[in-house]
């Protein structure tokens, strides 16, 4: 679940999405020493958010470099060349 008051970090960049997830990160480690579970289910949920926009950020940048996601996994041996 995103957290409904983070609004507008769509036009944040990836760099400035890690290092707010860092910090974040960072808060939540705290929040858990300090057993504050109102905190950290809030936290929870900002940083859901800030990961959808970080992977749909790498989504696209995926796409505009033409990288597949997909990997073909073979027996050592069955490897063909192209020449045969």
């Amino acid at each position: 679940m995103e957290h409904p008051f983070v609004n507008n970090i769509s036009g944040k960049t990836m760099e400035e999405l890690s290092n707010d997830l860092s910090d974040l990160t960072k808060k939540l480690g705290f929040a858990y020493r300090m057993q504050n579970g109102p905190l950290i289910q809030q936290l929870q949920m900002v940083m859901e958010s800030y990961k959808a926009e970080y992977n749909k950020k790498m989504d696209e940048m995926f796409k505009k470099q033409n990288i597949k996601n997909n990997v073909s996994v073979e027996k050592e041996g069955e490897i063909k060349s192209k020449n045969t």
